[in-house]
């Protein structure tokens, strides 16, 4: 099998700009092909740039998404961010003193991680009525694990003891090392594939988005147009998230920052 030439890297930034907006770095040329080589075996093809084609091509558009899957950074963990989490256990709380309902969009939830830690959040609570989480990603290979709730027990190091007790069962056996999140919260999270890139479905409208670490991926000129996209599903007075090596300096100028990486859309009545 051949080495990944300079052209055939650049093959593979443009499909995956076009497919995901997403920017690859020379830096990821080893990454691509860590990924890619064991689809070249699979397809019995004998050169990155074959392999290529076949994704310009688009005849074959399982193997489009499959290589999207490949190519999109998923690295995440549970109750990521500390800061955010403690603002949403407050707008939480509020939320029950007051009676009201909340939904929380996890917009690249990646392996689930970050929509379970948010649940476990509103569970406390709310209770197990009156919240509902959505989260959306555009691997489904990330989304098939995030509907099993099934992690290594050591992805569980920064869950808080008590919802580690209460919301999360222990392997035993053939499962030993393992951990799941328990069935009356994971029914409560919703997942569904979802490219920002593009229109968005009819999912409606939000109380806090979280868009963590996933900017970091565009160019400026997607970046503006994501963010533009998503903030259509906040509600006025809500909440947005993004991750603390982000900004939204030059990308939006719509929404008041409250805090390092955290936003909220005016209300409509200019209130605070």
């Amino acid at each position: 099998m051949n080495n990944l030439t300079n052209a055939e890297f650049a093959s593979f930034q443009r499909f995956i700009y076009a497919a995901a907006g997403i920017n690859l770095s020379v830096g990821k040329k080893a990454m691509v092909v860590g990924r890619l080589t064991r689809r070249l075996q699979v397809l019995g093809l004998d050169s990155f740039a074959a392999y290529s084609r076949l994704l310009e091509s688009g005849a074959d558009r399982e193997e489009v998404q499959t290589a999207i899957d490949l190519l999109t950074t998923n690295e995440t963990y549970f109750f990521r961010e500390p800061k955010h989490f403690e603002l949403l256990r407050s707008l939480a709380a509020n939320a029950a003193s007051a009676s009201q309902s909340m939904r929380v969009w996890s917009a690249a939830c990646s392996s689930g991680e970050e929509p379970y830690s948010i649940a476990m959040v509103l569970a406390d609570r709310l209770g197990h009525t009156g919240w509902d989480v959505f989260g959306t990603d555009i691997s489904y290979r990330v989304l098939r694990r995030a509907r099993t709730a099934h992690y290594p027990l050591s992805r569980a190091k920064l869950i808080p003891p008590a919802y580690l007790k209460r919301f999360c069962l222990r392997g035993t056996g053939e499962h030993d090392g393992t951990m799941l999140v328990e069935r009356s919260l994971r029914t409560r999270v919703n997942f569904a594939q979802v490219n920002l890139n593009r229109d968005l479905p009819q999912i409606g409208s939000f109380d806090i988005i979280f868009l963590r670490n996933v900017l970091i991926y565009f160019d400026p000129a997607t970046k503006r147009d994501v963010v533009s996209r998503v903030l259509t599903r906040l509600k006025n007075g809500g909440y947005f998230c993004i991750g603390h090596s982000e900004s939204l300096n030059d990308i939006d100028d719509t929404l008041e920052q409250i805090a390092p990486s955290i936003y909220r859309k005016p209300p409509p009545d200019g209130s605070r």
